[in-house]
């Protein structure tokens, strides 16, 4: 089981950045392609909100790869 948690460990600290990344890359999008404030706020919003989830699954990652669930 103690395998299992870390190994889920570097999937959570892979998934932050690469969730932070995906919705960068997709508020990109729908900003160039209509760039108006109705669509860019609520993607500044959505970004701002999201990016401290993002970290905290990171670290929850971090402190499972490095055992400290285990118990």
């Amino acid at each position: 089981m103690n395998l299992v948690k870390r190994i889920l460990g570097i999937f959570w600290l892979l998934a932050g950045p690469l969730a932070i990344f995906l919705l960068i890359w997709e508020a990109w999008r729908k900003i160039a392609a209509n760039p108006v404030q109705d669509v860019y706020l609520p993607w500044i919003i959505i970004i701002t909100i999201f990016t401290p989830i993002a970290v905290g699954l990171m670290i929850f990652g971090y402190y499972a790869l490095k055992g400290e669930y285990d118990s």
